[in-house]
């Protein structure tokens, strides 16, 4: 129990929520990171940022054989995703990126970097701090291969930023684009330049603002299916309520069913005009024969 109100409010902080608070990262560095590891940890981290956290000091860890000290890092501050770099002579110029689920690991990939180049070697102007990203993923084995899938669906995590009700033309500044080739995967970073086009929709032109990386993968440790599914349920109360005798089509058309008594047509009241009012041969034909009136006229 909490015994100060900044305790209480600490505590709130990290219920459980309907709509969670946007996912942090944590950068963490390896007992023997080298130069190009930390460089691509910061480069990371200026793209993440507001939503990261950098950890400058080394911390001795091998995720992949103990991963207690990354869920102390998680518990700590509060982070449910993570970038582990390190440098070794069997796995040069490492990194592990995952998620947790409920503080614990939930899965992890291991990426080898093969080239990288920093945002300090590409001399252009770049975005503004906290921009949202638009995240492309360009080949087949995002779709095929489980392995592939299951990364693609780790980066959405990591670069998605926090979720917009509206979205603004000019905030759309920002492309990372993924693209697998030959079992290699290419992160490249652009800034949206919007140019004059002679019409009310601009031109754009891509503009490579860095950080540029050749990545490999290597070893993974994927959840299994059922943890999977656990960790995708969402609350009862976020679920759309069903609603009976209500369908949509393709395009969106909302269509409702009505459940009526049967009705006699035939004193159904229509509206009073000539064209739908009665002729007098018809109306001789159903009362059987010559109107009274005419009757007595002849």
């Amino acid at each position: 129990k909490p015994k100060t109100k900044r305790a209480k409010r600490f505590l709130e902080k990290r219920e459980p929520k309907l709509k969670e608070n946007t996912k942090t990262a944590m950068l963490i560095r390896g007992g023997n990171a080298n130069l190009t590891v930390t460089e691509v940890l910061k480069d990371i981290y200026a793209v993440k940022k507001p939503f990261a956290v950098l950890y400058k000091k080394k911390n001795i860890t091998r995720p992949f054989e103990d991963q207690t000290s990354l869920e102390f890092f998680s518990k700590k501050s509060d982070c449910s995703l993570f970038l582990f770099g390190s440098h070794n002579k069997k796995r040069p110029n490492n990194l592990v990126i995952g998620r947790m689920f409920d503080y614990h690991v939930l899965d992890m990939i291991e990426l080898g970097v093969e080239k990288f180049v920093s945002l300090k070697d590409v001399k252009n102007s770049k975005c503004p701090e906290g921009t949202k990203p638009m995240l492309i993923f360009a080949g087949d084995m995002f779709d095929v291969n489980e392995e592939y899938r299951r990364l693609k669906s780790l980066l959405i995590d990591f670069f998605r930023g926090p979720s917009v009700p509206n979205i603004r033309l000019a905030g759309l500044e920002h492309v990372l684009h993924f693209t697998v080739i030959d079992g290699k995967i290419y992160m490249r970073s652009y800034k949206v330049l919007l140019k004059k086009s002679g019409c009310k929709i601009p031109r754009i032109e891509l503009e490579e603002i860095g950080p540029s990386l050749d990545l490999v993968m290597r070893r993974t440790h994927l959840a299994s299916d059922d943890l999977y599914k656990r960790s995708l349920k969402q609350p009862k109360a976020l679920k759309p309520k069903k609603k009976k005798n209500i369908s949509h089509d393709v395009f969106g058309t909302t269509y409702g069913r009505i459940h009526m008594q049967k009705q006699d047509l035939g004193k159904l009241q229509t509206r009073k005009v000539k064209g739908l009012k009665k002729r007098p041969a018809e109306k001789a034909a159903e009362g059987g024969g010559i109107s009274s009136k005419k009757s007595k006229s002849a």
